[in-house]
């Protein structure tokens, strides 16, 4: 019997960690998930900061963000000029 005995309690003592090391880990993925949701909310303000300055200074920027703001114009041109073959392939023009 005490083979069995030592067997169950190695079991339980087996069971017993696994079970605390898949708390942890769920612990440790909802803290990463909240992490990962607190880096959006941060991203998403520094986009829309950027937002609102190139709104605001486009025309005459600081010297610093002018490289930025140059780059913005031309990816909108860009964007304008493939908008409007789309329109021609589609005979919308």
């Amino acid at each position: 019997m005490d083979f069995f005995d030592k067997l169950g309690e190695a079991i339980t003592e087996k069971s017993g960690k696994i079970a605390d090391k898949a708390k942890e880990t769920a612990e440790i993925i909802g803290l990463k998930n909240q992490i990962a949701t607190c880096e959006e909310v941060i991203k998403k303000n520094y986009a829309e900061i950027g937002k609102l300055y190139y709104e605001k200074y486009r025309e005459e920027p600081e010297e610093l963000f002018g490289k930025q703001c140059r780059a913005i114009e031309n990816a909108q041109n860009g964007v304008a000029e493939l908008r409007k073959k789309i329109d021609e392939i589609r005979g919308v023009v």
